[in-house]
């Protein structure tokens, strides 16, 4: 896999190894950080030697691309439409995130008491003076000449602690309705993303503006444009405007689920009879769509349900080698299930090549909903009844129910449950598969 594809595959937990890098190399620098009004412009200008210059450095670069990285995931999944029904509540729990995520940024600029941090906090104070409960009594209060003391520098302090946890609460929430979500980076991104900004704090290292002087607003200062795009913007058309476009833009991002809900899939069901409480079902299932009962069966949400089957090719009953005349398996999609697929299999029976493809790919073949809802012994019942070869198509580029390409190579692979016996030979080709028997 090229650094392209693993950085567009993994942006999520991209997303989450910069925010613990901001979090461990804040932490460190704050330990040598003066936390007052004439103490806090020296203690950042004695960081800039060697160490403690780096990792400043570092620790701004990560900020951007933090920022970077959670923008271009979010284009992503609105380009992609993955704000409908059962993506719901990972989206709109991922607004408040990008609230909190330029806040902390901000204040974190605050703290360097330069004068591009007087700019930043000047411009918030008066975009905050422009809503009506407010009237204008943050700078006046706040950030006038007389009024900047300890006692300032100290809220700062607290804002810049309470809101990066408060953004790393908003980024729990925001994975809770995701199985198996990616909040680690492999090893490899990792490491290219820590040497990308090591490289950037020897090549361009941060440095300070003039120090903060509340006497004297700074003229023209050198913003950074990731985190303040929004202080030109207010100043380009005015505070009350700013608002509008803020405040539109979330609200029109919220309100995204329910203008274009689309057909409501039909949601898995579960044979309590052919149901042994395994939780195999449970562990793959994309959405967290599916919880083990007090009875000890799986048990469906519905309203979390994508209908991608993933949960009736891991069920240990959805094996086409069962007598039964009317194969039932403990979980299965009502509009599409296992029985249909052993009846449209045993039809095309004896065949040179049986193909089996993800509805996305369209191959043609023995359509599947996703590749992960094939059970691995339907490519080796077709390999004993006939077939001469089975191929399995997936999606072109990535699965659109997030695991479902991960979870059949791991199960071709004999690394998870449902396996591949070992008595089927399979090749690959990018996303393709191809069966035969040893």
């Amino acid at each position: 896999m090229d650094l392209f594809s693993a950085v567009k595959n993994n942006l999520g937990a991209l997303g989450f190894l910069l925010f613990w890098f901001l979090a461990a190399s804040g932490i460190t620098l704050y330990i040598r950080f003066d936390t007052s009004v004439q103490g806090a412009y020296e203690s950042i200008g004695a960081l800039e030697w060697w160490f403690g210059g780096i990792l400043r450095s570092m620790h701004r670069y990560a900020a951007d691309a933090f920022v970077l990285v959670v923008l271009v995931h979010l284009a992503r999944e609105l380009a992609a439409g993955r704000f409908r029904r059962f993506r719901a509540f990972s989206w709109i729990s991922g607004l408040p995130a990008l609230w909190l995520m330029y806040a902390s940024g901000a204040v974190g600029y605050w703290l360097v008491w330069d004068a591009r941090a007087q700019f930043s906090a000047l411009a918030t104070a008066e975009w905050l003076d422009a809503m009506p409960l407010v009237g204008g009594s943050i700078a006046r209060n706040f950030l006038a000449a007389e009024a900047v003391a300890d006692r300032l520098f100290s809220l700062f302090v607290f804002l810049h602690i309470g809101l990066p946890l408060a953004l790393l609460a908003a980024m729990w929430v925001h994975v809770q309705r995701l199985g198996q979500a990616r909040s680690t980076a492999p090893a490899p991104l990792a490491y290219a993303t820590l040497f990308m900004l090591l490289a950037l704090a020897l090549v361009l290292p941060v440095e300070s503006h003039q120090k903060w002087d509340p006497l004297r607003i700074p003229a023209l200062v050198d913003i950074d444009w990731f985190l303040m795009f929004a202080h030109p913007l207010m100043y380009a058309t005015s505070p009350q405007a700013l608002w509008l476009i803020a405040g539109g833009a979330t609200l029109a991002l919220a309100a995204l689920p329910w203008i274009s809900r689309g057909s409501a899939p039909v949601a898995a069901r579960v044979d309590p009879d052919n149901c042994n409480g395994c939780g195999r079902c449970i562990a793959d299932c994309p959405f967290d769509a599916i919880v083990l009962s007090e009875s000890n069966k799986a048990r469906v949400i519905a309203d979390r349900c994508a209908s991608c089957g993933i949960c009736a090719g891991a069920c240990p009953s959805s094996t086409p080698f069962r007598s039964a005349r009317e194969l039932v398996s403990g979980i299965d999609l009502p509009d599409l299930t296992v029985q249909d697929l052993r009846r449209r299999l045993q039809a095309a029976l004896p065949a040179e090549e049986i193909v089996f493809s993800c509805e996305k790919a369209q191959a043609g073949g023995i359509a599947l909903r996703c590749l992960a809802m094939l059970p691995p012994s339907f490519v080796e019942y077709a390999l004993r009844h006939g077939a001469g070869r089975v191929r399995a198509v997936g999606c072109p580029s990535e699965c659109a129910y997030r695991l479902g390409l991960e979870l059949a190579e791991e199960r071709f692979a004999g690394r998870r449950e449902p396996h591949l016996r070992c008595n089927v030979q399979v090749a690959r080709c990018g996303d393709d598969y191809a069966f035969t028997l040893r």
